[in-house]
Parts: C-alpha cells; sequence; structure tokens
C-alpha cells in the first residue's frame, strides 16, 4: 500500500485524490481480452480559469516504475473529458511498462484558444512536478505524448519548457515546466501557417503575431529533450512534412530524435498502425525515462 499523503499539500489536492480507486481495466493482447489492475485518481484540479477547474486524471499501474507520462487530452484543441477507466484502456503499452500516466485536459475550444491550452498544460506540467513524489513519481522522469493538436502542445513542452519563476508566490509556478522526453503523432510545427478564423478549428482564430510564440518548430534548440515523431504518408489534415521540417531541425543541432513513417496511414491510427505507433511509443520513454531497473537503483541509492 502506498503511504498516506502528506497533510501539507492543499486541500483541495487532497480533496481531490481522496478519490483514488482501485480499478480493473479491460485490455485487448494478441486478441485474448485481460484485467489490468490500476490505481485511478480522477479529476485532480491543477488551475483555475474564468471560474472553471483545470483538471488531469492520474491512473497507476500496480507495478510502477517512477516514472511519469503526460498525455495531452486535445483533438483540434478541443479538450474532452471522458471517464478515466476508459481512457486508460488506450494506455495498455505504457501501463504495462509500470508508467504512470496522467490525462491532462486544458481549457478548450471554442471558448480557448491555442496560446490559451499552451500555457495551460505548461501549469499542469508545473503541478505534477511539486507532487510527483505523492504519486511515487520522479519528477525529473516525466514524459509527454499527443496526437495532432495535442502533438503539437506535446512539442511545445518539449522545445519550450522552462525553470519557473523562483519569486513566485505559488509554489507551482516556481516549479520547471520542462520534460524530459516526448512523442507526437502527426503533429502541426507551425501555426503561422493556419492560424485565423476557422469554423473547424476555431482555437486557430487568434492573434496573429502570436503565432511564432506556439509554433515548435520555431524554439527548436540543442536543449530539446529526445523526440519522436509517429506521421502517417497518407495524412491530409496534417501532411507528413510537418513531421520532416521538425525531423531536420532537431538533427540540426543534435537532439536525439527519429521519425516513424506509416505506410497508409491518414491523420489517425487504427488497427495495425495503432499498435505500431503505441509499441515504438513506450519504447521511446523506456529508453529515455528509463523503466522498473531505474526506479530501482534510485530506491537503492536513497536509502
Amino acid at each position: 500500500m502506498r503511504k498516506p499523503l502528506s497533510t501539507s499539500l492543499p486541500l483541495l489536492f487532497l480533496t481531490a485524490l481522496a478519490g483514488a480507486a482501485l480499478a480493473g481495466v479491460a485490455l485487448a493482447a494478441d486478441g485474448e481480452a485481460r484485467l489490468l489492475t490500476v490505481e485511478i485518481t480522477p479529476d485532480v484540479v491543477y488551475g483555475h480559469k474564468s471560474g472553471m477547474a483545470l483538471t488531469y486524471d492520474v491512473i497507476q499501474p500496480a507495478q510502477a516504475n517512477g516514472a511519469g507520462i503526460l498525455y495531452m487530452v486535445s483533438g483540434g484543441w478541443f479538450s474532452r473529458w471522458s471517464p478515466p477507466e476508459k481512457t486508460a484502456e488506450n494506455f495498455e503499452g505504457l501501463l504495462d511498462k509500470g508508467f504512470t500516466v496522467f490525462a491532462v485536459r486544458h481549457g478548450s475550444a471554442p471558448r480557448f484558444k491555442v496560446p490559451e491550452a499552451v500555457e495551460d498544460v505548461k501549469l499542469a506540467t508545473r503541478f505534477i512536478r511539486l507532487h510527483a513524489a505523492d504519486y511515487g513519481v520522479d519528477s525529473d522522469r516525466l514524459g509527454v505524448f499527443g496526437g495532432s493538436a495535442g502533438g503539437h502542445l506535446s512539442l511545445m513542452l518539449g522545445t519550450t519548457g522552462d525553470e519557473g519563476d523562483a519569486d513566485s508566490k505559488d509554489p507551482a509556478l516556481r516549479e520547471s515546466s520542462r520534460v524530459a522526453a516526448a512523442v507526437a503523432y502527426f503533429p502541426p510545427v507551425d501555426l503561422r501557417e493556419s492560424v485565423g478564423p476557422n469554423d473547424r478549428f476555431p482555437a486557430l482564430d487568434f492573434d496573429p503575431t502570436l503565432a511564432a510564440a506556439i509554433s515548435p518548430i520555431l524554439h527548436v534548440s540543442p536543449d530539446d529533450v529526445p523526440t519522436l515523431m509517429i506521421h502517417g504518408d497518407k495524412d491530409t489534415l496534417v501532411p507528413l512534412h510537418n513531421s520532416e521540417r521538425i525531423l531536420k531541425a532537431f538533427e540540426e543541432v543534435g537532439v536525439g530524435t527519429d521519425l516513424i513513417v506509416l505506410e497508409g496511414a491518414g491523420h489517425g491510427f487504427r488497427g495495425a498502425h495503432a499498435e505500431t505507433a503505441r509499441e515504438a511509443m513506450a519504447n521511446w520513454f523506456e529508453t529515455h525515462l528509463g523503466g522498473a531497473q531505474a526506479h530501482s537503483e534510485a530506491q537503492s541509492t536513497a536509502r
């Protein structure tokens, strides 16, 4: 059993964690159904905006490896709630390898725009780092992944993370927004190309002068985190050249990077393509964040 949470934590945080419960998540591996026991902490509040709560869910496997993965709940920068037990079914590969998953929601379109979503997920990263020990997670072993808009947000965390504001009165804002590894499925990388009124993606309707600040292709630097892109060669919504451009930019500055191109895949992976992508993502995080062995070694060092 995990140790009780410190009573020094904010009451709101304790209230959210009081809802933690064990759940059986149905997974299908090699065509056979099986049940994975996880501990789910739903709707942890990491901030507020416009009188509304910003939340994430925590999904912890029984054999946790001490590393955490932030999943960007974002498609077209819409960030929708779904039952965490259902969400957990998408993380079989990560949970099997012992990663704790944080399903992070940001202020959603159509009300909120892309620049605000970027700031929200940075705040979530800071808050998770602040409370990482309460989840049995090493704050320096956090990864991030997402698809499409979620891939864009993942790249923003990987390329623009900062050390926080040491003078802030808010303890979360004093924390870093840096992650240690990133995976992005079919991400848009240059929003200067698409900012403006958009009926399908209203989050893109913002001041064009802000687009450069939230275009990851413009923020690539040698201190960026190891980053994997996975993209289909038949993607017509976010064409493959997006991942190819940022791959080249990462390579030019010496950042550890790779691009997996799925032949015949469009925008969104299904069947064998989805399985290939999930396996590659889990392996990338195990390589760059460490697995159970790294956790065991860290615990031995701490004793």
